[in-house]
Order: structure tokens, then C-alpha cells, then sequence
């Protein structure tokens, strides 16, 4: 991994000098396939919770509804929702001094604040397991609450529409997506997966719920969510192609169900997803367009 990383703090420091020319001191860009490729190549932290928040459009509506997220905390509070979030507080990133009691500050505030906002402003999802890692990762790329709770309604909102309702019909229906994707371009690990009974919502629900969270190293995941926020929830699709795809021989090693769970563990982890720039080129190459360009062409 330290091999790894001094390698890539070049890279690193390459991109931060083409992001500094590209904003030139200006907080505001234009999406276009130069943006969209420089966010592929990955978003230096110092400028990340900027990009994340104009490309998403979390910037648009944070500015055009001023002090609403106050309003919502100020609001009163659901009973039910304020029990269910706090039954998630300690469970949430235990093992980070930021989200433990004993810190200062402590961030387990500023994530109840950004959920319970988040609850009664989307009263149809309120709030379900999984949000809390996603605000607590927002919390901390941000360090801004309310940027924190306009990215989270951007997320939840409108790129991944229906993954959190309580019937999560988005989430189902893009599972049964990336099942036909993998029987196209996989197809000896569909008839695994079908051989054996084994249903995709058991092997990747926390890949969508936790958009990769505590699956996939930290780095690779914001390498992920820079492309997510930019173009969406195909980049799921992409990742987890790329994913079997590249442990196709490993995966069908599996002779039975626990053994084909325990293989969709075993290949988040290793080099191939730590080395997170070389994962996000050969991911977003993992599906090609109707020209038979790859997307990294673009």
C-alpha cells in the first residue's frame, strides 16, 4: 500500500496543479467533457466538497433556498425518525476519534442534525440504515453540515431516486439491472449465480445502499462518489462490472452459496482496488456505448 501511495501522490499533485488552472480562483464551472474527464482522473481533496457540490447541483439549491436547513432544525421532530437516527449514532464509523463521544467536537451531532433535517425534508424516505454512512462520509469531506444535508437530498433525491423509500424500489429495480448487465458481459457467473439460486440483491445490496462504503478502500470510494455526483448511478453499474469482470476466474471457483457469498467479499479487497487509479480507468471502460466507443474515450 505505501508502494502504492507514493506512486500515486504524484498523480496526486499532478492533477491538484491541472484543477488549480482549471478554476483559476473561480468557484464555478461548467460541466463538459474536459470536467468530466479531470473527475474520472479524480478530484483533489482541497477542491472535492466544491466540485461535488456545483456538479451535483447541491450548490444551485442550497443558494436558492436560504436558511431552509435551519428551518427544518428549528422544525418539530418526528418521535419515531429522531429514535431510529439515534439508535445509529454509535454504530456509525465507531473506529473514526471524530465520531466518538469523547471527541471534540464531536461529529456525531453534526451527522443526528444533517439526518433529522434530511427526515422531515424527504418525509416519503425519512430515514433508513445506510443514510447514516453516507452523511458521515459528506460530514467529512465537506466539514460543513449544510453542504453536507444539500449533497445528501442531491444523493438521495435525484441521482439514486427510490434507493432509500420504504418499498426501495430504485434500489430493486437497479440490482435487476446489474443481474442482465453481468449475464451479457459475464455470462459464466450469471449461470453461476443461477445455478446455485443465489439471488444479486444478496450478494450487492450494501454495494448501492452504502454506495461502496467499508467495502472498498476509502480512497477508491471518493474516487467513485467524485463520478457518481458528476454522472450519476451508472458508475455503480460500472464498478461492479469492472469488479467481477476482473475476479471472473475466482468468482467461479465457488461450488456452493456460502462459498459464492464469501468470493464477492474476498475480491473487494487486494491490490486491483487499492490501486484506485488504475480501478476507476479499467471501471468506467467496463461498459461501452452503442458506437462501441468506451466511455474513456470521452
Amino acid at each position: 500500500y505505501e508502494e502504492f501511495f507514493s506512486r500515486y501522490l504524484v498523480i496526486l499533485t499532478r492533477r491538484a496543479i491541472k484543477w488549480s488552472k482549471l478554476l483559476k480562483g473561480n468557484n464555478r464551472i461548467q460541466k463538459s467533457l474536459k470536467v468530466k474527464r479531470y473527475i474520472r482522473k479524480g478530484i483533489p481533496n482541497e477542491h472535492r466538497a466544491l466540485i461535488w457540490m456545483i456538479v451535483s447541483g447541491a450548490q444551485a439549491n442550497m443558494e436558492q433556498n436560504p436558511g431552509y436547513y435551519n428551518k427544518l432544525l428549528e422544525g418539530e421532530k418526528s418521535d419515531t425518525l429522531v429514535e431510529a437516527i439515534k439508535t445509529d449514532m454509535n454504530r456509525t464509523f465507531p473506529d473514526n476519534v471524530q465520531f466518538r463521544k469523547t471527541a471534540n467536537p464531536c461529529l456525531q451531532q453534526t451527522l443526528y442534525n444533517v439526518l433529522v433535517a434530511y427526515g422531515h425534508h424527504n418525509k416519503t424516505v425519512g430515514y433508513c440504515q445506510g443514510m447514516n454512512f453516507i452523511a458521515g462520509y459528506l460530514i467529512l469531506i465537506t466539514k460543513n453540515e449544510e453542504e453536507s444535508f444539500w449533497l445528501l437530498d442531491a444523493l438521495i433525491g435525484r441521482i439514486l431516486p427510490d434507493y432509500y423509500s420504504p418499498a426501495m424500489m430504485g434500489l430493486k429495480t437497479d440490482q435487476e439491472v446489474l443481474g442482465e448487465l453481468v449475464r451479457k458481459k459475464v455470462p459464466a457467473v450469471a449461470e453461476l449465480m443461477d445455478r446455485h439460486g443465489v439471488m444479486w440483491t444478496l450478494i450487492v445490496s450494501r454495494w448501492f445502499i452504502c454506495l461502496f462504503i467499508d467495502i472498498l478502500p476509502v480512497e477508491t470510494v471518493l474516487r467513485i462518489w467524485d463520478c457518481i455526483f458528476y454522472e450519476g448511478s451508472k458508475i455503480i453499474f460500472r464498478v461492479a462490472l469492472a469488479l467481477i469482470k476482473q475476479h471472473q476466474a475466482f468468482i467461479l471457483e465457488a461450488t456452493n452459496l456460502p462459498d459464492i457469498c464469501d468470493k464477492f467479499k474476498q475480491i473487494t479487497r487486494g491490490t486491483f482496488v487499492t490501486e484506485c487509479h488504475t480501478f476507476m480507468q479499467v471501471s468506467v471502460s467496463s461498459l461501452q456505448c452503442r458506437t462501441g466507443k468506451s466511455y474513456e474515450t470521452k
